[in-house]
């Protein structure tokens, strides 16, 4: 065999090798595509429709004004009150690697000219779990919401209550849901954003308190896991049971909204309500 031309060969399939590990398989319809390709949607698939996890920052990109975002409780980050073993380590590794001082993101921004606070967790900090201090910044965010008169926003994202806080994490439900009662009594908005996955303490929380609850399409929301309930009631589940369009049929969610709609049909639920409060 000519030496060049199987140099030649093995230079393109080195190549082809390269580029097949940049690929993203979709775990929807199993096609192929770029990093690049995915962002150009928003990391949304352009097959098949299925909404990839995205991070905090990302979100208040996609749904805020430029420029618009301002942090609140920014310093506020968790400890370990239990001394639970290895978690102040494992604390550091996550905040290193998402560069996040906890699993929520809380602050005031625009949504189409209208002020809002906004609340946006993120499952890359394990797994948008709540402990402590994301109980108690969610908490700051809806008293500065009713202080100041504002509408609330939250995007959750969370495999639930955070094991190694113990009941201290699980407090964190009835803070939180307090707040947000208190912030309906004054006659303001609450927008609870579901994303994939809202589930556990979360769920059973100020996830479900929404004056209007929206879903991204698919999203997994729901207390225990399906295989948990099937061991419990000793039968099988719906088809669908536990996603978005699910508990839409059922009641639970108000609409489902493709992240690229997301924006304005935040943008049109605020005007509606400003016009109102005006009134």
């Amino acid at each position: 065999m000519n030496p060049f031309k199987q140099k030649r060969e093995l230079l393109s399939s080195l190549k082809e090798l390269k580029q097949n590990e940049k690929l993203i398989i979709c775990p929807g319809c199993e096609q192929k595509f770029t990093k690049e390709q995915l962002a150009e949607g928003m990391y949304v698939c352009p097959s098949c429709g299925h909404h990839y996890n995205i991070s905090a920052k990302y979100r208040l990109k996609t749904v805020l004004d430029p420029k618009s975002f301002r942090e609140i409780c920014g310093s506020i980050k968790g400890g370990n009150p239990l001394d639970f073993p290895e978690y102040d380590e494992k604390l550091a590794a996550q905040r290193k690697k998402t560069n996040l001082r906890e699993a929520v993101i809380t602050g005031t921004g625009k949504i189409q000219g209208t002020k809002t606070v906004i609340c946006v967790m993120d499952n890359r900090f394990m797994m948008g779990s709540m402990g402590m201090a994301v109980g108690e910044k969610i908490t700051r965010a809806c008293e500065y919401a009713t202080k100041n008169r504002l509408p609330l926003i939250i995007f959750c994202a969370s495999g639930g209550a955070r094991m190694q806080e113990g009941i201290l994490s699980l407090f964190q439900m009835a803070k939180t849901s307090a707040a947000v009662a208190r912030h309906g009594e004054e006659g303001l908005p609450y927008i609870s954003v579901l994303t994939h996955p809202t589930t556990g303490g979360v769920t059973a929380s100020f996830a479900s308190l929404g004056d209007i609850i929206l879903a991204e399409p698919k999203a997994l929301i729901g207390f225990a896991g399906p295989r948990v309930i099937e061991q419990t009631i000793g039968e099988s589940l719906p088809e669908g049971f536990q996603r978005a369009e699910y508990l839409k049929d059922h009641g639970f969610v108000d609409a489902i909204v493709p992240r690229k709609d997301l924006r304005a049909k935040l943008g049109l639920l605020l005007q509606i309500h400003d016009r109102r409060g005006r009134r």
